[in-house]
């Protein structure tokens, strides 16, 4: 008796796949297991083990030959007992060529069990005791090749058990239905047996039947079970995996993503790169989304709130803010100034070999504009006491800078000695140190006067508190078009505020003012700064 060793299904909805290689020739004796060829699907190379002991008798396919699964590819049998060119009758390939005109085939019998094997052979592999390569469940069922005979029964085409609509009959019609099948499979065993196949029909009628039975017991399960329970049914039911080629397959594999969960645009419905990569961006968007500060009604009223130790810096800052807001008099100017030639003026500093390397921005023209007017009006570089007034001859520029720890103001020691290129570099030091948090208590100390650039901010103006110890500071104002008359006309020009505070015991509204509008004539021509 020959047995036929039809193209399994390897597995992941594969539908076709090429012999690279056989291992045997026809008349070699194989055992069960032993690798008979190699074939190479559209994922990797598998070598096919012979679910079969015999020798063999033919093979159907050769080299290089790409087929569908279910295609047959060799026969294994006693090549003594098994006659020329008839294949077994459980092949399910073709039907026998000495076979009745119009009588159906084998597998009109009764149901078949397509979940059991991807060879193709409609034989329960427990019953022959052979273990059958692809063995497992599938996703899809294997695509069969079109019959060429067309005579049907009716009765053997409807599953047993079910109605015309494809629900649970009656139990009188599923007795008279099965009496029927029983009748049809008899004559069939019979007609088969008459045109030499043998007994192999009546054994397919029986296991029909035994399948036949196994679902009336299922059928009647699926009556017995809530509707509610159905769902969890389907949900337990395996999902097939998307195609893909190995490579995304291999970087889905590392990034945790189940492929069945990605959209295939690729050619065949394949998940290609973009897809997955498309997928993970949206999973990161929806896992590592904007955090809310708002905290739900529900939660526990401790953790609705958080609480900061005051402390190091923050709780000296707080302190100097306190007495000096409570000590000094604060009187606050301000002025609206067209830096429209400072804008200039930086860009073509930017572009100066001399200034190549060092960052130049429009707070290096205000420091300078400030040591320039604090000149001209020296009492604003003053410190104030009780019984005087100390006027320093020298500038230690403070500038205000945020931090991690909170606001510092550590300050330039004698700005006054250095031009304008120095000055640039010992801006960018001072800001550096600061943001890293490696300033020093001394970077902090001996401030003359200092700048607040809240400009950086996007913020027009404000009223700066004076650091204690001084008696003067300077907010710089964001630099941003607006509107301007010149002459007559309305044009866009580059416009920022400046914004002052002092304290009015050492700097009266005279002094103020001429101080920060030689800022502002410094900022609106900074030409100036030759004299």
């Amino acid at each position: 008796m020959s047995q036929v060793f039809t193209l399994p299904d390897v597995g992941e909805g594969l539908t076709e796949a090429e012999i690279l290689s056989w291992k045997v020739a026809e008349g070699q004796t194989v055992t069960v297991n032993q690798v008979i060829c190699e074939i190479e699907t559209a994922k990797s190379v598998v070598e096919l083990p012979s679910p079969f002991a015999g020798t063999v008798l033919s093979i159907m396919v050769t080299e290089g030959t790409t087929v569908e699964v279910g295609t047959p590819i060799i026969t294994v049998g006693d090549s003594e007992s098994a006659p020329s060119g008839t294949p077994d009758p459980g092949y399910t390939g073709s039907a026998p060529k000495d076979g009745v005109e119009g009588e159906p085939t084998a597998e009109h019998l009764g149901p078949r069990e397509e979940s059991t094997s991807g060879s193709g052979r409609s034989m329960d592999s427990s019953e022959s005791g052979q273990a059958l390569v692809g063995a497992g469940p599938k996703a899809d069922p294997v695509r069969r090749r079109q019959r060429t005979r067309t005579a049907m029964r009716i009765d053997a085409e409807q599953p047993q058990g079910l109605n015309e609509q494809g629900k649970p009959a009656p139990q009188q019609d599923q007795e008279s239905a099965k009496g029927g099948a029983a009748r049809v499979a008899a004559g069939w065993a019979d007609r088969f047996s008459k045109s030499g196949i043998g007994t192999a029909a009546q054994d397919l009628a029986d296991k029909a039947g035994k399948f036949r039975d196994r679902g009336e017991t299922w059928l009647r399960s699926l009556d017995d079970t809530a509707p509610q329970q159905q769902g969890a049914a389907q949900a337990s039911i395996p999902r097939r995996p998307s195609m893909a080629k190995p490579p995304v397959r291999k970087a889905a594999k590392e990034m945790g993503i189940d492929l069945a969960d990605v959209t295939a645009t690729g050619e065949g419905g394949q998940v290609t790169k973009r897809d997955l990569l498309a997928y993970a961006a949206h999973l990161r968007e929806v896992e590592d989304g904007p955090d809310t500060f708002w905290t739900s009604t529900h939660a526990p009223a401790r953790s609705r709130d958080e609480r900061i130790p005051v402390k190091g810096v923050r709780k000296v800052t707080a302190q100097n803010m306190v007495r000096s807001a409570f000590s000094a008099p604060h009187v606050s100017i301000f002025v609206d100034v067209d830096a429209s030639r400072t804008m200039e003026f930086i860009k073509r500093l930017k572009t100066s070999p001399h200034f190549e390397g060092v960052k130049v921005t429009p707070l290096l023209i205000l420091a300078k504009a400030v040591i320039w007017a604090a000149a001209r009006n020296p009492q604003v570089n003053a410190t104030w006491t009780d019984s005087e007034i100390i006027i320093k001859r020298y500038m230690n520029l403070g500038i205000a800078a945020a931090t991690p720890r909170g606001l510092l103001v550590p300050n330039i020691k004698d700005a006054q000695d250095l031009n304008l290129r120095e000055l640039a570099i010992a801006l960018n030091e001072l800001a550096q140190t600061a943001r890293q948090g490696k300033t020093q208590p001394g970077d902090m100390q001996g401030g003359t006067l200092s700048i607040t650039n809240i400009g950086a901010l996007g913020i027009d103006t404000g009223t700066p508190i004076i650091n204690p110890g001084e008696v003067a500071i300077v907010a710089f104002g964001t630099i941003k078009q607006k509107p301007w008359v010149v002459d007559g006309e309305v044009i866009p020009r580059w416009i920022t505020t400046l914004g002052g505070s002092f304290d009015h015991r050492v700097v009266d509204g005279d002094l103020s003012a001429r101080f920060m509008a030689d800022v502002a004539r410094i900022l609106e021509e900074p030409a100036l700064l030759l004299d």
